[in-house]
């Protein structure tokens, strides 16, 4: 029996699922029993006609998907009044996952900075780097003439990855604690 993990971008290698497949190996959990659901932006994941869900629903009848864990970004609530932050993308997507008969299957991450409740990926291992290497990263950024500061997510994942190529991602750090939590649940019966 497989487990369903949907996440934002694709279902080949992205940051999401890259971070996500280091932590099922850290925690010694079976790669090959998830089916990875890459649904591009994270609007899809409101939409109840989306193919993804079709195909999640498909997998789920024929008995080979028992359980599915829904992760994406809190994003900004001020970039978005309707599913920007951690509370709002949690209740609307509580909404959908009800509205699909999905909820005794379902758990939600949400991926955030955990002391302002929103963000996105890079927000979370953003605080959990060294508060050396964090500043240093705000600091470039502050006095940096980048023209797409609005793409500021995946600056800050370059910046991360070009400054700090020999220090992976502390995954002991409390702050994946709770993601952990829920990708161990995911596979217990």
């Amino acid at each position: 029996m497989k487990v369903a993990i949907l996440h934002e971008g694709n279902s080949k290698k992205t940051n999401d699922n890259a971070l996500i497949k280091l932590l099922l190996e850290d925690l010694n959990l079976d790669e090959n029993r998830v089916e990875f659901f890459g649904f591009g932006p994270k609007s899809n994941f409101y939409k109840t006609d989306y193919i993804k869900y079709k195909n999640l629903k498909l997998g789920i009848e024929e008995e080979s998907i028992n359980k599915i864990l829904f992760i994406l970004d809190a994003d900004k609530e001020e970039n978005d009044n309707t599913y920007g932050g951690l509370e709002k993308t949690k209740l609307e997507l509580e909404k959908v996952i009800a509205e699909l008969g999905l909820a005794d299957l379902s758990n939600i991450y949400v991926t955030c900075d955990p002391k302002t409740q929103d963000g996105y990926l890079e927000s979370l291992i953003l605080s959990s780097i060294p508060i050396k290497h964090k500043e240093c990263i705000e600091t470039f950024l502050e006095c940096s003439e980048f023209k797409s500061k609005e793409n500021h997510k995946s600056i800050l994942n370059q910046i991360y990855k070009r400054a700090y190529p020999n220090v992976p991602f502390d995954l002991s750090h409390p702050n994946f604690d709770a993601l952990k939590e829920k990708l161990h649940n995911l596979f217990n019966k």
